[in-house]
């Protein structure tokens, strides 16, 4: 109700002819912006418009006062669009800001790659910021990018179509750590909703894409059964499994060196990176399956999701290797813990700030490879799956032992060297 009767306040005060003013300025100012909208469904519909005056107020009326001009948020598009709003909140792009900020490579960043929103913060934006975090970041000149709807549907069209076309979701799942958008659009399923897209496929045709999947029926939530770090609670049966998964639960720093959990476990349960029980992974799984039988049979579907989960196995246990080798070199004085890492261990939330060549090396069998061996597998992709996700970490373990025996080489001779 107070979200009704507030948006009827704005329709009231938001009257045609401010909603002129402003169109005549800014079409001298910024002509792309009056061009979007006018193209936008807020421009068309007559009842119930809504004005530029309906997301950004009334205060800034010249040049001069520009600054108060209210920027929207998630709530501004919220007082319309209510249940896409509440959808979009329980989700994980809603967390997108939370996880940023609760990494720790994020405060060992330029504040223009993270907050600026260069580097990290260009995509994790999205997430909701609560309203002093917005205040800090405007105080820093950043007026932009608080929208999280204008992600998907960019401003000032906010097209529902555009929303819903796979490359919507290109800028930010792409690239080092999360190549969705290569895998997918190489995979079958994205080059014959592309195919559909150009014409050569009938509308009529099969072709999922990324919101056919990660958006059942519209919703807004986003999530996976395996999360972005495919790892989960319960711990696997498979004993092998089981302490492979331990192992990297302790180099993410949620699990101590003896296997306890620590403070930054409830860092992981806020920013809801994992299913930490049965019951979450079995929803997303079931949700996933239930898609996947709208083309196939529900035993291929539920076929390819374990092959998946058993790629996930076999690169968990390539990568606890190496985190075990760099914890060997820590315990035995070889290399020095860094200061920021809580323990002697490898800490792979510390990302491209490790400070040995070996140590960034499972940096990036971790977010690089890793990623692209299971992400490779649940998006169909072969060759991601195989010779930029498996292949590359045999590579890297290859690598990483022969570091480490180097290391232990240069060592042993530094410390004979001192005991003569």
């Amino acid at each position: 109700m107070f979200k009704l009767v507030a948006f009827l306040l704005g329709i009231v005060l938001a009257m045609p002819a401010f909603a002129d003013e402003c169109v005549k300025c800014h079409q001298k100012i910024s002509p792309g912006v009056v061009k979007d909208w006018e193209a936008s469904k807020h421009s068309t519909v007559k009842k119930g418009r809504a004005t530029c005056a309906t997301c950004h107020g009334r205060d800034h009326k010249d040049m001069e006062d520009a600054k108060l001009a209210k920027m929207p948020t998630a709530a501004t598009c919220g007082s319309c669009h209510d249940e896409q709003e509440s959808q979009f909140l329980k989700g994980k792009h809603a967390l997108a800001w939370t996880v940023m900020k609760a990494m720790p490579t994020t405060h060992m960043l330029p504040m223009q790659l993270a907050a600026g929103m260069k580097g990290c913060g260009g995509c994790h934006k999205l997430g909701s910021k609560s309203e002093d975090e917005v205040k800090a970041l405007r105080s820093q000149g950043i007026e932009h990018g608080n929208a999280s709807c204008d992600a998907c549907h960019t401003r000032h069209t906010f097209s529902k179509k555009e929303a819903q076309a796979p490359q919507a979701c290109q800028t930010c799942h792409m690239g080092f750590d999360h190549p969705q958008w290569e895998m997918y659009s190489s995979s079958k399923h994205g080059v014959r909703a592309l195919l559909k897209q150009i014409g050569i496929l009938p509308e009529t045709a099969a072709a999922p894409t990324c919101q056919t999947c990660h958006m059942q029926d519209g919703n807004h939530e986003v999530r996976t059964a395996w999360g972005f770090l495919a790892v989960r609670l319960p711990l696997p049966e498979d004993p092998i499994w089981k302490a492979d998964q331990i192992t990297i639960l302790q180099a993410l720093g949620v699990l101590d060196p003896q296997g306890n959990p620590t403070a930054r476990l409830e860092a992981v349960k806020a920013a809801d990176v994992a299913r930490l029980d049965q019951a979450s992974f079995d929803k997303e799984r079931k949700k996933m399956i239930k898609t996947c039988t709208r083309c196939h049979s529900e035993n291929f579907a539920s076929g390819e999701m374990e092959k998946g989960d058993q790629i996930i196995r076999q690169a968990d246990h390539q990568l606890a290797e190496a985190i075990r080798i760099i914890a060997g070199l820590y315990k035995d004085g070889v290399l020095t813990k860094p200061a920021s890492y809580a323990y002697e261990f490898p800490d792979l939330l510390a990302f491209h700030d490790a400070p040995t060549p070996i140590e960034h090396k499972l940096f990036v069998m971790h977010l690089k490879h890793r990623m692209r061996a299971f992400q490779g597998a649940f998006h169909s992709n072969p060759d991601y799956a195989l010779w930029y996700g498996w292949s590359a970490m045999l590579l890297d373990l290859a690598e990483i032992k022969s570091t480490a025996e180097d290391l232990r080489d240069k060592h042993a001779r530094k410390s004979s060297v001192a005991k003569r």
